[in-house]
């Protein structure tokens, strides 16, 4: 005799297989939103240095605002 613990349950097997699929796709949108993150924070740091190394930033605070 079989034990029924054992046994494959279709009505599980197929909410874990839902399941699996929706966190996978949350998963999967979170890691693209956390690569485009990083990728522009990494864009602005490299702007900064470049901005900072060509003098760019001793311009900027240089200048006076005149008033009207």
């Amino acid at each position: 005799m079989s034990n029924p613990w054992t046994k494959k349950n279709p009505l599980m097997s197929m909410w874990l297989s839902a399941a699996n699929k929706s966190i996978g796709a949350a998963r999967g949108q979170a890691v693209g939103a956390a690569k485009r993150q990083a990728g522009a924070m990494q864009a602005d740091a490299v702007k900064q240095i470049a901005d900072f190394w060509s003098g760019k930033t001793a311009l900027k605070a240089s200048r006076r605002k005149t008033r009207l």
